[in-house]
């Protein structure tokens, strides 16, 4: 079926964490997915003119019903630049989303 919502490329970098000899968690490397996004720009209502070059630059994504997992703790690359997933995004109701995507992702990257 041909959908008139554009999607694009996006991949998901999920970090893979590790125990020391203590119990405490260590980053040790990531892995990368790919995964086919509504991509939408993110709210502008945290630019202020005293932070011009400090602001959040954000984006809205949109998960298809196809993608598994959680994305608690990843980042996302979405059109070259690397960004935070915000919070532990989580799916909408099946009966509530006809379309093909249920998952609403917000990412944030902070400049400065």
């Amino acid at each position: 079926m041909v959908s008139l919502i554009p999607d694009e490329a996006v991949t998901v970098i999920r970090p893979t964490v590790e125990r020391d000899d203590l119990g405490e968690p260590i980053e040790a490397g990531a892995s990368r997915e790919e995964a086919r996004c509504v991509v939408c720009p993110g709210a502008t209502s945290d630019m202020d003119a005293t932070r011009p070059e400090g602001v959040t630059v954000s984006y809205t994504l949109h998960f298809p019903k196809t993608y598994v997992g959680s994305l608690r703790g990843c980042s996302v690359e979405v059109r070259g630049t690397r960004y935070d997933v915000v919070g532990d995004p989580q799916r909408t109701a099946e009966a509530a989303t006809p379309g093909p995507w249920n998952m609403v992702v917000e990412v944030a990257r902070a400049d400065g």
